[in-house]
């Protein structure tokens, strides 16, 4: 496909509203696309205690991250961050360690799950609703999180 654009070539905007410059550069991701036998399909994890599902955008693939009882530490992977929930993405509005869901049984054995802020730079929104520094927050499977610019989805395990 032929474009007037060049690889390399940075492009800078002027927002109407503010007047704030900003400006990206044309050419090839950094992030190499998971192949194959490294997309774990959704049904993988529900047997276990759940997973999320990120969804794609600009600065990502979709990914389904198992999660494991107790905290699962979620954030944007960098190389020397331990976090257990780690996503590959170059969403930079994502912190290194952004949100955490503990995963829990009840005292009927049901999986409870619990989100709360890291505490993390740009916070954490359920259903568009920010989290408060101190909230915990009851979440069920189908619970849309955005962290950064990047949304995933809780899928409860069955």
């Amino acid at each position: 496909m032929k474009t007037k654009y060049s690889e390399g070539q940075s492009l800078v905007f002027v927002c109407e509203h503010c007047g704030k410059q900003f400006s990206i550069r044309l050419g090839k991701t950094k992030m190499r696309a998971p192949q194959k036998e490294e997309r774990p399909d959704e049904e993988e994890f529900k047997d276990a205690f759940g997973s999320i599902t990120v969804i794609e955008n600009v600065f990502g693939f979709k990914q389904v991250l198992p999660l494991q009882e107790g905290d699962n530490v979620i954030g944007r992977r960098c190389v020397g961050t331990n976090i257990n929930t780690p996503i590959e993405t170059s969403d930079m509005s994502m912190d290194r360690r952004h949100c955490i869901i503990n995963v829990k049984r009840n005292k009927q054995g049901k999986l409870v799950y619990t989100l709360q802020d890291a505490p993390s730079l740009t916070g954490t929104f359920l259903n568009n609703e920010i989290l408060g520094d101190k909230d915990r927050i009851r979440i069920e499977d189908g619970a849309i999180v955005t962290i950064g610019a990047t949304t995933f989805i809780l899928r409860g395990a069955e």
